[in-house]
């Protein structure tokens, strides 16, 4: 199958390591421009490029943070002028928010910590969104992927912060979808599983979390990559608005 991605510029936030990593390589596969977006992880992300470059692409290092929101259009700035106008925006990157005491309720949770997950998660894509999107409507074509998580449908107790943050993407990517797709700008989301991969967790927290899916098994990140460069590539040419899974049909536990 053809994707047309070659000598597209994209931008791949949260790159350093397992999705984006494994996302920003799949593009590289491609041959597309790369930018490898990190926050802290200068060395890897170095890494991946480096790896990108191996594979007959361009690559560069792109350092952002999203919760320093005033900088954000300044970063798409610094990338486009490295490597050409915008094609295609990867919405990656996380900011994991503190892990919630013990019995606590969406009621008794900081409201400080609510505040700095939406700002990090969400407004933090909406205004990568906004800049790189310029470009695009420009050209007359562009692909754009938040990436998010299923348990915006399922729900998990003690992380009000994370998952209503999360839920704002997809109603971000329906508007954007209806306002962008005349514009032959395609807008979509991707659930990735359960994804352990580069993080250090006990053995029996993974194996409890491969029989909570249909498949069996954890996720991996090239599970997500592979369906984000698809939905990036001149191949998908109707597909927008949608949020997908690609988590082996798993149920988050309650």
């Amino acid at each position: 199958m053809e994707l047309g991605l070659a000598g597209k510029t994209v931008l791949v936030t949260g790159a350093s390591s397992a999705i984006g990593k494994a996302t920003a390589l799949a593009f590289a596969d491609e041959k597309a421009h790369i930018a490898v977006g990190y926050h802290r992880h200068r060395e890897a992300a170095e890494e991946t490029a480096a790896s990108a470059r191996q594979r007959g692409a361009t690559a560069i290092t792109w350092q952002l943070d999203l919760n320093q929101t005033d900088t954000l259009e300044a970063a798409v700035q610094d990338a486009r002028r490295q490597l050409g106008p915008i094609d295609v925006l990867v919405n990656n990157a996380v900011n994991w928010p503190s892990w919630p005491e013990p019995g606590e309720l969406f009621e008794t949770a900081p409201p400080e910590r609510f505040a700095a997950s939406v700002t990090a998660n969400l407004l933090g894509p909406y205004l990568l969104a906004r800049a790189a999107v310029t470009d695009m409507r420009a050209r007359g074509w562009g692909r754009i992927v938040n990436v998010s998580t299923g348990l915006v449908e399922d729900g998990f107790p003690g992380n009000v912060s994370y998952v209503a943050a999360k839920s704002g993407l997809h109603g971000l990517t329906r508007v954007m979808s209806r306002e962008l797709a005349a514009a032959g700008i395609l807008t979509n989301v991707v659930m990735p599983g359960f994804t352990p991969a580069d993080k250090h967790m006990p053995p029996q927290l993974i194996d409890t979390a491969s029989t909570a899916a249909a498949t069996k098994r954890v996720s991996e990140p090239e599970d997500a990559a592979r369906m984000i460069v698809f939905l990036c590539s001149a191949a998908n040419t109707n597909t927008t608005g949608e949020a997908i899974r690609t988590d082996g049909h798993f149920l988050s536990p309650g």
